[in-house]
């Protein structure tokens, strides 16, 4: 172990720095290799480092569309080795990612094998797999040999690699593309070649073109797995505009006629990254939690293609109602987010609206073209070089021969002859002329290459194909030379280049015709819950410990029903499947369950605590069946209450809707349904109370006012009735008793009350 120096400013080796900026810089380091190295793709040929390198290794092994397969477990051996110095299965899985025609629009990789399948099975090991380039992605590197682009050292400066691809189309939004990185993420939707070409030649034409003449020829995404596109145009020009919003993606479907009334809807394409396995697991759950009571059965027919049986539950059902709801409740509709995020020229993060994606292309294209005619011009000056110097010795044969011959230094003794003027043959009407160092002297690449030459090239009729070559190199080069003089001529060429992508790759051709296409949503019919479900009598019970069920028909109320050791029923009634149950919790919050949800008879039922979220410490208070339009009473043990609209009661969620405010020591005391002009109260300390009902607020919620005054106890029960009939209860006996003058306990509200009535029950409750 070697001991730390004392003072650290004496050595090198440490550096003081505080750990805010150390941590920062460090993390910087971090974000911007992820955002440029890892999860934003390049605007000019949308592209990943992975995705780049996993095509130039294909390239290096030959693995041409028209070539033999490889093993994916060579391909991704390569990759890391030489370019991606990452995990291979990381790399294996952008692969063949690649290869998955419903994950990518235009595929890049020719899939041998199981490569993965719409339902979300993974791919086979890369060992059973093999792979090689498609047609479209060649063209992608077309011009790597061309210096074309930029090349850079691999990670361990032993190779180099392309640092953009020449990209002959927009790959970015023709393929998409997602990522997460840090701070910021993308997600760019698959799009139509075509008419990606047709925009592109729509701003060479017109330069200035605005977003909405662009969006004309660009509709809209095109998902691999096809489906209905419904947002409205308004929405997609402005999120081509601004680079960043969604679109409304559902499944495509039919109904299909079964004869005699009979009929089934058929889904034929699901939406873009939806794995069907699971959206038939989906379909299934909303099935058995009854959330489209429309839906009777679902069935996946799939084969090569998908198709998915949906049954309806009766005949008479809408088909269109039932496939509204079904995009409500399922992933047959999904929202896909744009998020136009990339890097510009490579380094700069920009989100980017259309127009700027595709400039970002073109001027990419632009570049290539300019570098690739550089170097073709390049190549064909060397060429004329050596022609001019084969001319020359064509036409002065046997001097060359005779110096090859008999001179010890062959090529010094070329280079140090006097050729002369070049022959008129030689000269075309540019009278171009070979470098030479100096007039009739041949250079050193002339003398090299004439040393080299075969003894079969030096026939008759050789002279004649070399000035027929010569002719036609030095005419290829002045449109060469035009073309880098004009920017009008680099824009046509590029113009005729995409309209060659265009006829290979476009909607005429089996990969790229258009697949989703464009619906209105239309207003979806919103149809009460209740009405969608067969309307049939049942018996709801509940226990005192809370486990509910619902018995078909109405039973007898007076009827022994059997519950679990220990429990006993409190809560029994008739209702309907179609109708509303209201829970109303000791804690003040009011739950909702549906007649037609409620478990089976046959059994003990199931906890009502399972259904909703009411907590242990909270206990039922009440059990009842919800009205529309009517009004409630709901107090509180403390004698605090209100009046209540029915429809400010219903829960929406699970959690229940929090009604009557209650503190601590203090849970709800009953919930009545108001009937009459008259409120009746009664204490624990037998008093009784009655005041109009006028008297007490009507609100959504709250603590509510004082009913009644108590020295000691609180609330025991309630009512409401009308004056004209009188206040009437039960006594022990079960006789039916009334008082109809009630002047001795009338008085204004929160009042201490008089005792109640003689025979008025022990246990101080009205019913």
């Amino acid at each position: 172990m070697t001991k730390a120096p004392d003072d650290p400013k004496t050595d090198p080796v440490l550096v003081s720095e505080t750990l805010r900026r150390a941590i920062g810089e460090r993390y910087l380091t971090y974000a911007l290799s992820t955002i440029m190295h890892r999860a934003l793709p390049d605007a000019r040929d949308g592209l990943k480092p992975v995705h780049r390198r996993i095509l130039f290794a294909m390239r290096e092994l030959k693995l041409s569309p028209t070539g033999g397969f490889r093993k994916s477990a060579k391909i991704s051996g390569d990759v890391m080795g030489n370019y991606h110095p990452h995990g291979d299965m990381a790399i294996y899985d952008a692969m063949a990612r690649l290869a998955q025609d419903f994950n990518v629009r235009y595929p890049l990789v020719d899939g041998q094998g199981n490569f993965g399948n719409i339902d979300g099975d993974n791919p086979a090991a890369s060992r059973y797999t093999e792979a090689r380039l498609t047609a479209i992605a060649e063209t992608l590197m077309e011009g790597l040999a061309e210096n074309a682009v930029d090349f850079r050292p691999n990670y361990d400066g032993t190779l180099e690699e392309p640092v953009v691809m020449p990209a002959a189309f927009p790959n970015l939004l023709a393929n998409g593309s997602s990522g997460i990185a840090v701070g910021m993420a993308t997600n760019i939707p698959p799009h139509n070649l075509h008419e990606l070409i047709d925009a592109c030649l729509l701003m060479l034409k017109t330069p200035d073109a605005d977003d909405a003449a662009l969006v004309a020829l660009v509709p809209g995404p095109d998902f691999p797995t096809g489906g209905v596109i419904v947002e409205p145009r308004a929405n997609i020009l402005e999120a081509y505009r601004t680079g960043r919003g969604s679109f409304r993606l559902r499944a495509k479907w039919h109904v299909e006629d079964l004869g005699r009334g009979q009929w089934q809807i058929i889904v034929t394409e699901i939406p873009y990254q939806v794995q069907k396995s699971k959206l038939i697991e989906k379909l299934a759950e909303v099935i058995q939690t009854k959330k489209v009571p429309l839906l009777a059965d679902v069935r996946d027919e799939s084969a090569d293609d998908v198709r998915i049986v949906l049954e309806p539950r009766a005949r008479t059902v809408e088909p269109d109602m039932l496939m509204g709801m079904l995009f409500r409740s399922s992933d047959l509709e999904i929202r896909f987010s744009l998020n136009m995020n990339v890097l510009i020229d490579g380094r700069t993060p920009k989100v980017c609206s259309l127009k700027e994606v595709l400039r970002a292309f073109l001027d990419h294209r632009r570049a290539v073209l300019i570098r690739r005619s550089q170097h073709r011009m390049d190549k064909i000056d060397h060429r004329l070089e050596v022609l001019e110097g084969f001319i020359i010795a064509f036409l002065n044969l046997d001097r060359v021969i005779d110096i090859i011959r008999y001179d010890d230094d062959p090529k010094a003794a070329l280079m140090a002859e006097d050729w002369g003027k070049p022959h008129p043959r030689a000269m075309t009407e540019k009278d171009y002329k070979a470098p030479a160092p100096g007039e009739g002297e041949l250079t050193e690449v002339q003398a090299e290459a004439i040393l080299n030459m075969r003894l079969r090239s030096l026939r008759r009729l050789e002279e004649i194909e070399l000035l027929r070559e010569r002719d036609a190199l030095m005419l290829e080069r002045a449109g060469l030379e035009d073309l880098l003089a004009s920017d009008s001529v680099q824009w046509k060429t590029i113009g005729t280049e995409l309209k060659g992508i265009q006829k290979t790759f476009g909607r005429d051709t089996k990969l790229g015709a258009r697949r989703s296409q464009f619906a209105e949503a239309g207003e979806a019919e919103d149809v009460p819950f209740e009405a969608m479900i067969d309307r049939e009598p049942i018996t709801v019970i509940c226990s005192k410990m809370g486990w509910i069920r619902a018995m078909k028909g109405h039973v007898a109320l007076t009827s022994d029903v059997k519950f679990k050791d220990g429990d006993e029923g409190r809560f029994l009634f008739h209702a309907e499947t179609t109708d509303k149950i209201l829970i109303v919790g000791s804690n003040g919050r009011f739950y909702t369950l549906l007649g037609a949800n409620l478990p089976g008879g046959r059994g003990m039922g199931e906890p009502v605590r399972l259904m909703v979220d009411l907590p242990n410490e909270a206990d039922i208070t009440d059990l009842m069946i919800w009205r529309p339009g009517e009004k409630l009473l709901i107090a509180s043990t403390a004698g605090d209450g209100f009046i209540v609209p029915s429809d400010e009661v219903l829960a929406q969620t699970r959690a229940g809707k929090a009604v009557l405010t209650v503190r601590d020591g203090v849970k709800t005391a009953l919930c009545r349904v108001v009937k009459g002009d008259l409120v009746a109260v009664v204490g624990d300390n037998r008093k009784m109370l009655v005041f109009g009902i006028e008297e007490l607020p009507e609100m959504p919620r709250g603590k509510g006012v004082r009913l009644q005054r108590y020295k000691d106890g609180g609330l025991a029960d309630a009512t409401t009735f009308a004056a004209s009939v009188g206040l009437a209860w039960k006594d022990p006996a079960g006789r039916t008793r009334s008082e109809p003058d009630l002047t001795e306990w009338r008085a204004a509200r929160a009042t201490a009350g008089r005792m109640a009535p003689r025979g008025f029950p022990r246990d101080n409750r009205f019913d």
